[in-house]
């Protein structure tokens, strides 16, 4: 698993209440990069993602980490 798609993990981490948290967490550790993952989500993934990201990236902001906001905007412009 690349850094960006360890980045997601660890975002999604906090989102593994809902069972679509879950599944996609799981899904991650199937693929090398973040493209090859992109390319196979589902509409529904994509929008919890969206919405995931969206949290998390205000929060990595706020605490001044550019670095995991610069990961998790790879993926986030990937899928939108």
């Amino acid at each position: 698993m690349d850094t960006t798609l360890g980045y997601l993990r660890e975002s999604l981490s906090n989102h593994l209440q809902h069972d679509i948290g879950r599944s996609i967490y799981k899904k991650l550790k199937h693929y090398a990069n973040e493209e090859e993952f992109a390319r196979h989500l589902s509409q529904r993934e994509m929008s919890f993602l969206n919405q995931v990201l969206k949290h998390e990236m205000n929060y990595v902001q706020n605490e001044r980490d550019d670095v995991r906001l610069r990961q998790l905007n790879e993926i986030y412009e990937l899928l939108f």
